[in-house]
């Protein structure tokens, strides 16, 4: 068998950096489209916070099996197989949406559209690496947060506006998804095939040792934002219904997509801070943000509950390119790919484990009350990461966000 050779450069395939970075935030935005329906789901389907939850957190489970188990696959099949494969799974997901009639649906359909994504995620952060070098990263990691931006705001409006609200933007996705494919055998193959497909598929999760003591201090503050994105995306559709009094799925949606949005920014603006400024900047916008967030819930503000939405996403957005900035520079070149796995156990661990807890506790108690659980919960894990980084201090090096690793690492996430 020939082996297509990458000898594409970055400056003749504008194209191919673009088809890749809307075709990541595709994916993202599909993945966030079931947030503003939750609260729907659980009326017409008759589910508890509890299920919605669950739902929420298979997708997680499924993304992450995904990154450690087919995470470089394309590195030896090609960036275009392991694409179109991607998107043939989510098409099965996106039919398992469309033709949803109970909640074994739902939790089949966000495990097949977990699972894609997580592959789809890593081969598109490595095609767009391969288109170009110098943007692919950044056009990598802001995808995701603008993917989930557009995928909650559309499809929160969509729900309240448009016709067949549990059906319609499952359809337009399904329509996208089958013009990417199309669109897909005019892109250049950019991989250079290396052998060992089968030890490939082994997970291989491990913290060098030069890297342990830097990732033991960040864990709180890492741990804190993706607990937060977990808790959006499952359920603040639901309180803010609770807190407002306001039965609008695009308000829901709208909110979501204010922290997803307020994140990207961040991330753009703060990209080139060195790790120790980005998490000077987000650990306090993350606690300033969660406090007027709470404010904004026992006011039933909905000025006061997007305000804390966005304070806390740029704190999102700041904390998490500290966070990985910190750690991956102090890992040896051929130790990096463990260590990201170690780092995104860690991460969606923290996005889908608290969420269940929430649900648990919403049925329990009450999600007013929850969420100041949870806003507890995060202001101690920022806290207690913040004066771990005071007394013991890190080395830190420039930002640097690793070309091929998965795309939801400025995102948050991941999504919902």
């Amino acid at each position: 068998m020939s082996t297509p050779s990458a000898t594409t450069s970055a400056a003749a395939h504008p194209a191919a950096l673009r088809f890749y970075g809307l075709t990541l935030g595709a994916f993202f935005a599909a993945s966030a489209a079931p947030t503003p329906l939750y609260r729907l789901y659980q009326e017409i389907f008759a589910i508890s916070p509890l299920l919605v939850t669950l739902i929420f957190a298979i997708y997680a489970f499924s993304l992450l099996a995904a990154l450690l188990v087919v995470g470089s696959i394309s590195d030896h099949v090609g960036r275009r197989p392991a694409i179109a494969a991607a998107l043939a799974v989510q098409a099965v997901a996106l039919l398992l949406f469309l033709f949803a009639e109970n909640v074994w649906f739902l939790l089949a359909a966000r495990l097949v559209q977990g699972f894609a994504t997580g592959a789809a995620a890593s081969t598109l952060g490595a095609a767009l690496a391969d288109a170009d070098a110098r943007r692919g990263p950044l056009v990598n990691s802001l995808s995701p947060l603008l993917g989930m931006t557009v995928g909650a705001l559309v499809t929160g409006a969509l729900v309240q506006f448009g016709p067949e609200p549990m059906r319609l933007v499952y359809a337009l996705l399904l329509a996208v998804v089958v013009a990417q494919l199309a669109l897909l055998r005019t892109m250049p193959e950019t991989a250079s095939l290396r052998p060992g497909l089968a030890a490939s598929l082994r997970p291989q999760v491990r913290i060098p040792s030069e890297a342990r003591r830097a990732m033991a201090i960040i864990t709180p503050i890492n741990v804190a934002l993706w607990v937060l994105g977990g808790f959006y995306l499952s359920l603040m559709p639901s309180l803010i219904v609770r807190a407002t009094g306001q039965q609008s799925e695009l308000l829901g949606g709208a909110v979501v997509a204010a922290l997803m949005l307020s994140g990207a920014t961040a991330v753009f603006s703060l990209r080139r801070y060195p790790p120790a400024r980005a998490l000077t900047v987000g650990a306090p916008a993350t606690v300033a943000g969660i406090g007027t967030l709470v404010a904004g819930v026992h006011t039933g503000s909905v000025p006061v509950l997007f305000l804390g939405t966005a304070i806390a996403g740029i704190g999102f957005g700041a904390s998490f390119l500290g966070c990985l900035g910190t750690v991956v520079p102090l890992a040896p070149a051929d130790q990096r790919a463990e260590l990201l796995s170690a780092f995104y156990v860690e991460s969606y661990l923290a996005f889908s484990v608290p969420a269940i807890v929430a649900g648990f506790l919403a049925s329990a108690i009450g999600i007013q009350r929850t969420t100041d659980i949870y806003a507890a919960g995060i202001l101690l894990l920022v806290a207690a990461g913040f004066a771990g980084r005071s007394m013991f201090g890190l080395e830190p090096r420039a930002v640097a966000v690793p070309a091929a690793c998965p795309a939801e690492r400025a995102a948050a996430c991941g999504n919902g």
